[in-house]
C-alpha cells in the first residue's frame, strides 16, 4: 500500500495536522521537528501532500487553461498560434501561474468532459467557432473566461479581446479592388466542415459557420459589392486545412482553368503563402494575392498582408482573465489592424 500521512504522523508521534504543516507552512514548525518528519516522509516514500487535493482545498489550481478547436499540434506548428500564445505565457508567468492546453478539434471524443473536467482557474478560448456548448460547460463550472472574439450570446460581463475581423479583410480586399481586379477568388480554411478542398458554393456569406473566417470572407465581400461584385459573381475556394500544402491544393483547378482568377485573397497568411506556391508552378499571368495576420514569412514573401498584434492579443486575454476590470466595459477590447502593402499584388494584367 502506498504510504500516507497518517502513517508518517504515526512514525514520528505527531498529529496529521503537524506534517502537513511541515509540507505547507514549514514556519510553524521547528527546523529539528520538520527534519524529522521529512526523514520520516522518505524513509517511508511518502511523496508529500497531493497537489491536486490541496489545490482544490484552496479553491485555486494554479493554472489557466487556453481552449483552441483544433489538433494539439496548431498550438506549435502555426505561426500565428505560437506568436499568441507566447503572449499568452507571457502574462502568466508574470502571475506566477501556469497554462493547460485543451483542444478540441471537431471529431474529438470527449471534447465536452475535457472542458468539463480540465483543473484550471478559467479559461482563455482562441479561435473557437460556434461552441457555445463549450461556454455554456465554462458558464455552469462557474470559472471565468476569455474570448478572442464578441459573440452574439455573450453577457454584458463576458470579455473578449479580437480585432474586428470584417472591417480589417475589407481593407486588404479594398486594395485589391483598386488595382482594377473583378475576376477573384476568396480562400478559407475549411469553410465548411466535412466539405473536400476546392471551389466551394454558398448562398451567402452568412452560411459560413466559424465567425472568424465568416467575418473575414464577408469583410472582403463588401469591397466587391460596392463595386458592383456580388457575392454570387465571386469564387469561394476551401482549403482542407491551414497549410499552404492544403491552400496550393484548392487552388489549382482553378489557376488551371479557362477563368483563372486575377487575385485571390485569403483569410490567413500560411493559405497566401501555398497559393503563392502554386502560382510558382503555373507559369501562367500573374496574379494578386493577399493574406492576413503578417507572420513572418510573409515579409520574406513579398506578401500583402493585414497585420494583427500576436503576442499583444495573447497577452491582453491573458492579463483580462488574471487580473479582471471592474468595469465591465474595459474587458470588451478591440486592436488595431493595418494593411501592409508588398510586393504580391499588382494592376490587372493588360490582355
Amino acid at each position: 500500500m502506498k504510504p500516507t500521512l497518517q502513517a508518517v504522523a504515526d512514525a514520528v508521534g505527531v498529529s496529521r495536522s503537524t506534517v502537513s504543516n511541515a509540507y505547507s507552512r514549514p514556519d510553524q514548525l521547528s527546523t529539528a521537528l520538520r527534519e524529522r518528519i521529512l526523514e520520516a516522509a522518505r524513509q517511508l516514500g511518502y511523496p508529500g501532500p497531493d497537489p491536486t487535493a490541496r489545490s482544490l482545498r484552496r479553491g485555486v489550481v494554479g493554472a489557466v487553461g487556453v481552449l483552441f478547436t483544433s489538433q494539439l499540434s496548431y498550438a506549435f506548428t502555426d505561426p500565428f498560434a505560437v506568436r499568441f500564445l507566447a503572449g499568452v505565457a507571457g502574462a502568466a508567468e508574470r502571475h506566477g501561474t501556469s497554462l493547460l492546453l485543451v483542444p478540441l478539434p471537431d471529431d474529438a471524443p470527449g471534447a465536452r468532459r475535457a472542458v468539463e473536467s480540465a483543473a484550471v482557474d478559467g479559461f482563455c478560448v482562441y479561435c473557437a467557432g460556434d461552441e457555445s456548448w463549450a461556454l455554456d460547460a465554462i458558464r455552469a463550472r462557474n470559472l471565468p473566461f476569455v474570448t478572442t472574439a464578441p459573440r452574439a450570446d455573450a453577457g454584458p460581463a463576458d470579455r473578449f479581446v479580437g480585432i474586428d475581423e470584417r472591417a480589417a479583410a475589407r481593407t486588404a480586399a479594398a486594395h485589391v479592388v483598386g488595382l482594377g481586379h473583378r475576376r477573384v477568388a476568396l480562400l478559407g480554411d475549411t469553410v465548411l466542415p466535412g466539405v473536400p478542398s476546392g471551389e466551394l458554393r454558398l448562398a451567402d456569406v452568412t452560411d459560413v459557420p466559424h465567425p472568424t473566417t465568416r467575418g473575414r470572407l464577408a469583410g472582403f465581400a463588401d469591397a466587391f459589392a460596392e463595386v458592383g461584385v456580388a457575392w454570387p459573381e465571386l469564387t469561394l475556394l476551401s482549403a482542407a486545412g491551414n497549410s499552404r500544402t492544403a491552400a496550393a491544393a484548392a487552388v489549382a483547378a482553378v489557376l488551371a482553368g479557362p477563368d483563372r482568377p486575377t487575385a485571390i485573397l485569403a483569410c490567413s497568411d500560411v493559405l497566401a503563402l501555398g497559393v503563392l506556391d502554386a502560382l510558382a508552378g503555373t507559369g501562367g499571368p500573374p496574379c494578386a494575392v493577399t493574406g492576413f495576420d503578417d507572420i513572418a514569412e510573409a515579409a520574406e514573401a513579398g506578401l500583402t498582408t493585414v497585420r494583427q498584434p500576436a503576442e499583444e492579443k495573447g497577452r491582453r486575454l491573458a492579463e483580462l482573465l488574471l487580473d479582471p476590470p471592474e468595469d465591465p466595459a474595459a474587458g470588451h477590447v478591440l486592436l488595431p489592424t493595418e494593411l501592409v502593402v508588398r510586393t504580391s499584388t499588382g494592376p490587372v494584367p493588360r490582355r
